[in-house]
């Protein structure tokens, strides 16, 4: 084989790129605080209650590439008991905030499906606002294998 000048160029470069690579931080995850003050501004600083909201999850989830997850509001969606919107977080992927759903009475009934990507083991957090200001919290642990967010 021989080396041309380009590819002896070529492959002087990309040998120089290699440390530059390093220099690039990991893979960064949410702080606490955020997940709290995501919660904070959701509910409007009152307190979570347990209890009108399920949220679904699987126990052990073999990729977190794509993780199944529902919320059901147990709610009438008239008057009082109308449910404003719910929000999906996971405390430990970089990006915390994973959907938010808005409903209408004219939704019918509070439920949703969707998937969302897990980068480790965490906490899935679902959380009800109502029409009445009332805030419910459902939270489920989800064991991920396989990292699906660079993990």
């Amino acid at each position: 084989m021989t080396l041309s000048r380009r590819r002896v160029l070529m492959l002087a470069a990309g040998a120089a790129a290699i440390p530059a690579l390093q220099l690039f931080p990991g893979a960064a995850f949410a702080a606490a605080e955020d997940v709290t003050k995501m919660m904070a501004d959701f509910s409007g600083g009152k307190e979570p209650q347990t209890g009108k909201i399920t949220l679904t999850a699987p126990e052990i989830a073999e990729n977190g590439n794509t993780v199944p997850i529902s919320v059901d509001v147990d709610s009438a969606m008239d008057g009082a008991d109308m449910v404003d919107a719910v929000m999906i977080l996971a405390d430990g992927n970089p990006r915390p905030e994973v959907a938010t759903f808005h409903f209408t009475a004219m939704s019918g009934s509070a439920a949703a499906t969707t998937r969302m990507r897990l980068a480790r083991t965490q906490n899935v957090i679902a959380l009800a606002r109502m029409a009445d200001g009332s805030v419910y919290m459902d939270k489920k642990e989800v064991k991920v294998t396989i990292g699906g967010c660079g993990g």
